[in-house]
């Protein structure tokens, strides 16, 4: 008996380039079969007028737990995954203490089992403590189930223990992605510009991120390691990574949904839930990120999905932590920003939340073929709705889209077979 029939969707795979219309069957956690027949089926989904996807995998979000669970958790991160169409999130590993050895990505992989929601694959310290010093165990990690190395919310100030790193990573076949920002040009609120001296604020110049970027390619360069540039936030980072593909590098990069749908103006009424690292930059920042998305040199989206309390979000700007939240929403924003733009069209605006972020950290993922695993969004992609912040399933409410009206939204959301969620 086949566990789950969706009916009459658009569906659309984009590593295989599928687009038509069809029926999904789901059987024992895998599709079983595409195609127009329509076998009996114990739930029948009809996805008629809908897109039947891949599932959404989101490679950069923080769960805060273990050490911060007042802001969110494994639980809360994962059914905020799910209500946004998400079926994969990679869990950064900035907690306190920090995923930096075998324990604590188990402890993860535990978390995610018990919560049965959205898969939540743990990355892994570069650095013991990400203190950028000594490299920690990548392999013990690796074989306990971590996905990535990072240091995120810190770039690797040292080019020598960068360098170990992207040896030791190409050595056992990992991946490094960094937090591009050098801690000598750290240090302000906002972007640096015109606005940030209206306000009063000290800037953090796109520079800092650019620096450390070229370095790093450099180094990939010399070492043939896998590198992942996380967030990029400016028209200068995104050339960078444009000449390091053309040089044939194994480099790949993401971009978040405010570094392509807001510029340093929104922090004009010093708004703490518009502060996050890297900022909010210029337009033509914006546009150059739009156009890398578009174009193929930014492979991937990815949220950077950083939960705070209320408290800490009601501190004045300068003083208040970096980060916002938008798993719940980030599809629509996504849309937003590149479909009904008219800068893409759906299978290739999908790869980039799909296919592509599935072969950075998880090849069998990612993927709508017959014998995939049965991890499926469907979307609804003329859904108008409005952002609402309190209905959240995350924990966390540091939002700077309440009160967005939106269109596309996620219906369904099923994950190894399993309905997570459906609106």
């Amino acid at each position: 008996m086949i566990d789950i029939l969706i009916t009459n969707g658009r569906v659309i795979d984009p590593a295989s380039g599928r687009d038509e219309t069809a029926n999904v069957a789901i059987a024992n956690g895998f599709v079983s079969k595409i195609g127009r027949a329509a076998p009996k089926a114990r739930k029948t989904i009809d996805a008629s007028g809908k897109i039947v996807s891949p599932g959404l995998i989101d490679l950069h979000v923080h769960c805060r737990e273990p050490g911060h669970e007042e802001e969110e958790t494994i639980a809360t991160a994962a059914a905020s995954a799910v209500a946004g169409g998400f079926t994969t999130i990679c869990a950064m590993p900035n907690t306190h203490p920090a995923q930096d050895d075998e324990t604590a990505i188990l402890y993860v992989l535990q978390r995610m089992a018990r919560a049965g929601k959205a898969r939540v694959l743990p990355a892994g310290c570069i650095t013991k403590g990400r203190e950028g010093k000594e490299l920690a165990e990548m392999g013990m990690m690796r074989n306990a189930g971590a996905v990535a190395f990072t240091d995120d919310g810190t770039g690797i100030a040292s080019s020598t223990v960068m360098q170990r790193a992207l040896q030791y990573a190409k050595m056992i076949g990992v991946i490094i992605m960094q937090h591009c920002q050098d801690p000598d040009l750290f240090g302000g609120a906002m972007n640096s510009g015109a606005v940030a001296v209206r306000l009063g604020l000290p800037g953090i110049a796109a520079s800092g991120e650019e620096i450390m970027l070229r370095r790093d390619l450099e180094l990939v360069k010399r070492t043939g390691a896998r590198y992942h540039a996380m967030h990029i936030s400016s028209a200068g980072s995104v050339e960078i990574i444009r000449q390091a593909k053309a040089q044939g590098l194994p480099v790949t990069a993401e971009a978040a949904p405010h570094h392509l749908l807001l510029t340093d103006a929104a922090c004009i009424g010093y708004d703490p839930n518009y502060k996050m690292n890297p900022p909010l930059r210029s337009a033509a920042d914006v546009e150059a990120l739009r156009q890398g998305v578009a174009d193929g040199t930014i492979d991937c989206l990815a949220t950077d999905h950083a939960p705070h309390s209320k408290e800490e979000k009601e501190m004045e700007f300068a003083l208040a932590p970096f980060g916002i939240i938008s798993l719940d929403c980030a599809l629509a924003l996504y849309a937003k920003a590149l479909v009904h733009s008219g800068l893409m069209d759906w299978p290739d605006f999908l790869a980039r939340l799909t296919v592509n972020p599935g072969q950075i950290i998880a090849p069998t993922l990612g993927l709508l073929q017959e014998g995939s695993p049965a991890d499926i969004t469907i979307i609804d992609p003329d859904k108008r709705w409005t952002v609402n912040v309190n209905k959240f399933a995350s924990q966390a409410r540091n939002c700077p889209y309440h009160g967005w009206r939106l269109k596309t939204r996620a219906v369904a959301t099923i994950v190894g077979g399993e309905v997570k969620f459906e609106l």
